[in-house]
């Protein structure tokens, strides 16, 4: 089991900004993230670069690796995309692209382990097109991330991902960019 492991959740997105202004989904699909995220990321990379990870997870939702990006751009750390963690998909932004379409965009991560479409994608379709991850599809996700993590190796693990996702996890829901020390 690893001694510690730091959960960050991405910096601002571009459904965040909008759905705080207006509670409504703005339909964007894997959103990405906003000025206001960059900004945020590039004030916590300051504090993450004094630690050292054995071992970075990011979630495949790209707020998650433009966040996991901008903090630990250019380490050597080695960096795992896991599906395991992704958020809820009660939303469009959860909703993920395919495999074939971020490795062009991100060409220093691998997603050979991910299948084509690796978010939710089973059951009716809402009126915007989603299907909604299950709750008890997603808590079961939760525990076999939880299980995942106390299995790995590594003694020092930074998690980047999502808030409703950390809040089943840890217990806490976290603000854009926040990092929280948790154990497993």
């Amino acid at each position: 089991m690893p001694e510690s492991v730091h959960l960050i959740r991405h910096g601002q997105s571009t459904f965040n900004l909008v759905y705080a202004e207006t509670g409504e989904d703005p339909i964007h699909i894997d959103a990405r993230l906003t000025p206001l995220g960059h900004e945020q990321v590039k004030l916590l990379r300051q504090v993450v670069r004094r630690n050292e990870y054995d071992l970075i997870v990011t979630s495949p939702l790209t707020r998650a690796i433009q966040t996991t990006l901008g903090l630990f751009g250019g380490l050597a750390t080695p960096f795992l995309v896991e599906a395991g963690h992704r958020e809820w998909l009660e939303a469009s932004c959860d909703m993920g692209r395919p495999k074939s379409a971020l490795i062009p965009e991100f060409p220093t991560f691998a997603f050979d382990h991910l299948p084509e479409v690796w978010w939710h994608d089973e059951g009716t379709r809402d009126a915007n097109g989603i299907c909604q991850e299950p709750f008890e599809t997603f808590l079961g996700r939760v525990e076999t991330f939880r299980d995942w993590l106390r299995r790995r190796p590594e003694d020092r693990i930074c998690v980047v991902g999502h808030a409703t996702f950390f809040k089943h996890l840890a217990g806490h829901l976290m603000k854009n960019c926040e990092m929280l020390p948790w154990r497993p």
